[in-house]
């Protein structure tokens, strides 16, 4: 039998260490992302200029959304709140679309052992290299290739060419707007490249080989085995997009003719940005600020979880179902034949 000092010994935890080792990431988390949220969410209840900072409940948002409220210019600022949006969902359905096209295509490319290509690893290195590049650094050289004038490298180089007029570039809309999608592309193609040949090689070879004995072409082989098995990668990958173009700031921020912005390229988040940093303290909307903030995250969060909805695994879902029911019918029969549990 143990002794009194072997049983408090024994007795002692050690999970106030692990603990104390997680406190300081825990208080970092809460300090630079928690309490900004909540405070933004308190800031989308008050009025715009911190000198009269009154609570105005739902106000911002019915301005904001719908251009009714007290405040001057309500229906301006909801035009310009919706076309920032429309912006936003222009830009990430025109460069997430061709990405995972692209990023699916080369990764299937990249994985298929029956494709003999010489230097992959360096096609894959310099793949994903624009995705190690900062974004003030890539709007700044398609700006300088890509401007409207005739001395811009691709006005000029076109012009040699015979082209009577440079291309607007940047100040024509539909033009800006490819120009951006086509630049978040090339950004992140690679990065989404290396994330679905993860999953691909992850699924068990030994269904590949299964499929060759069977006669079913690679066509057959991507429909029927590859995009089913990489279905989780694809919905992170999705979950992931949505959330970086829903809150797209850089490019279509840099990506701008001089000083003054184009609003054709105004997305939620510059409009955010602008709201935020407008003129003074006593200029600036802080309450529309907080209210696109919310807005824009509670649309995050509805479509991520639609997404997850509609992915989910249903057979695993319908076996859940029939467990239960089965369950429920033998605490029936039990009750029945005045048994009990």
């Amino acid at each position: 039998m143990a002794s009194a000092a072997q049983r408090r010994i024994k007795s002692i935890s050690y999970a106030k260490y692990g603990y104390m080792f997680i406190a300081p990431f825990f208080l970092v988390y809460c300090f630079f992302q928690v309490w900004p949220l909540i405070y933004t969410f308190i800031l989308s209840f008050k009025g715009n200029q911190a000198a009269s900072a009154n609570w105005v409940g739902f106000e911002n948002y019915s301005t904001i959304l719908f251009g009714q409220g007290s405040a001057a210019g309500a229906q301006a600022t909801h035009q310009e709140f919706a076309k920032a949006l429309g912006n936003t969902f222009i830009l990430w359905f025109g460069n997430f679309i061709p990405q995972i096209l692209l990023s699916l295509l080369l990764a299937v490319w990249f994985t298929d052992a029956k494709v003999k290509l010489p230097g992959k690893g360096f096609f894959k290195i310099v793949m994903y290299m624009p995705n190690i590049i900062t974004a003030a650094s890539v709007a700044a050289l398609y700006v300088n290739l890509f401007g409207d004038s005739k001395y811009y490298f691709i006005n000029a180089t076109l012009m040699k060419m015979g082209m009577a007029e440079p291309i607007q570039f940047i100040s024509g809309e539909w033009n800006a707007k490819f120009m951006v999608m086509f630049i978040q592309t090339w950004l992140w193609f690679g990065n989404t490249m290396i994330m679905l040949m993860s999953g691909i090689m992850g699924i068990n070879p030994s269904l590949f080989e299964a499929a060759d004995i069977d006669g079913a072409n690679s066509g057959q082989q991507f429909f029927k085995i590859t995009l089913p098995l990489l279905q989780p990668i694809m919905v992170y990958t999705l979950v992931t997009s949505m959330i970086g173009g829903l809150q797209m700031f850089d490019i279509p921020y840099l990506y701008h003719n001089g000083a003054q912005f184009s609003k054709h390229l105004e997305t939620v988040a510059v409009y955010i940005y602008y709201n935020f940093n407008k003129g003074t303290v006593d200029q600036a909307n802080y309450g529309y600020a907080g209210a696109a903030s919310i807005i824009i995250f509670a649309i995050t969060a509805c479509l991520g979880a639609i997404t997850f909805y509609m992915n989910r695994d249903k057979d695993a879902i319908a076996k859940k179902k029939q467990r239960k029911k089965a369950e429920k019918q033998y605490k029936a029969k039990m009750k029945q034949g005045g048994l009990t549990l």
